[in-house]
């Protein structure tokens, strides 16, 4: 049990160092001496738990990038009323813990979806997977809210959900280099503009 919990240990620990280097250099221009130096780890301790970078990035995305989007866009607004509101705080308190994470830099997600586009279809296969979840989580809770009378009935849920997640992606990005507390500022502004839009009017 002990031996268990100390691998597992150490899976996560390489996981996470694995993640701010792959994301920092990118995953072509990183190689598994890279990450070895980073960790002060042996080749022989690296492939005792991993076969490949490739086995070993696939590890992060399933186990680190996965739960990440799921903790900060996905799990906030499941099952809740009023989705304008409950979106608002979502979003709003993504950004803000995006605005004091210097490691943070763009969106994770899609950074990583631009990188291995056209170059490695299991990879991209799982990061597109990861974004098809919170596209589907965006359309339920939409629905609902059309359903509970929140959100006007002739509102296109997809439609609204893919602007939400383009223009959540894009601000991201533009944070990167720009003043990040005043890009969440006006976002969320206009994005509040945005939902009196598509609100049942009381």
């Amino acid at each position: 049990m002990e031996k268990n919990l100390k691998r597992m240990a150490t899976m996560q620990r390489m996981q996470s160092v694995g993640l701010a280097i792959f994301y920092k250099r990118g995953y072509y221009d990183t190689s598994v001496d890279d990450v070895l130096k980073e960790l002060s780890l042996s080749k022989g301790a690296f492939y005792y738990h991993f076969k490949s970078k490739e086995e070993f990035f696939i590890s992060i995305v399933q186990n680190i990038i996965f739960q990440k989007v799921y903790s900060e866009l996905i799990a906030p607004i499941e099952g809740l009323e009023d989705p304008t509101f409950i979106l608002d705080k979502c979003f709003d308190s993504a950004l803000e813990t995006t605005e004091h994470n210097d490691l943070d830099n763009g969106f994770v997600l899609s950074n990583f979806i631009t990188e291995f586009n056209g170059k490695n279809p299991a990879i991209i296969k799982l990061l597109n997977e990861i974004l098809r979840v919170w596209e589907v989580n965006l359309i339920t809770c939409l629905q609902k809210g059309k359903t509970d009378g929140y959100i006007n009935r002739h509102v296109d849920s997809e439609a609204v959900a893919s602007y939400l997640m383009s223009s959540y992606i894009g601000v991201r990005l533009l944070m990167v280099e720009g003043n990040a507390k005043l890009l969440r500022y006006k976002f969320m502004q206009q994005l509040r503009s945005y939902f009196k839009t598509i609100i049942v009017k009381r």
